[in-house]
């Protein structure tokens, strides 16, 4: 489970990580990082701590393998917090074959896709 403070919640959140982030796109997901930003909605001007939202459609698949996929989704990310800059907006979106991929194979999407979008990858 994610902390409280790291959890994108508004859904101007997610259109700002969408539309003004970077974008890495995996077969089973599509990361999208909105780096730096801060929060509009917190009082004063300090860093906002990384928040993360997830976006798993019906073409995943019900709703027991939905909420499997986004499950295994937040303790991926969880794990991965301290490796995306402070105050960045994260929106790991499913594609369809997420709902039959295993813990292993999300992984190793995320962390290619994170890679990428933090410098470390090719096109």
């Amino acid at each position: 489970m994610l902390p409280t403070e790291n959890r994108l919640r508004r859904r101007e959140d997610f259109a700002t990580a969408v539309r003004r982030g970077r974008r890495a796109g995996r077969p089973l997901l599509v990361v999208h990082l909105s780096s730096g930003a801060t929060d509009p909605h917190a009082p004063g001007e300090s860093a906002s701590p990384t928040r993360a939202g997830f976006v798993v459609s019906k073409a995943v698949g019900g709703s027991v393998v939905r909420n499997q996929v986004k499950r295994r989704l937040r303790h991926l990310v969880r794990e991965r917090l301290s490796e995306l800059p402070t105050g960045s907006l994260v929106v790991v979106r499913a594609l369809p074959g997420a709902g039959d991929a295993d813990h292993a194979q999300l992984a190793r999407d995320l962390d290619a896709a994170l890679q990428r979008l933090l410098g470390g990858g090719t096109r």
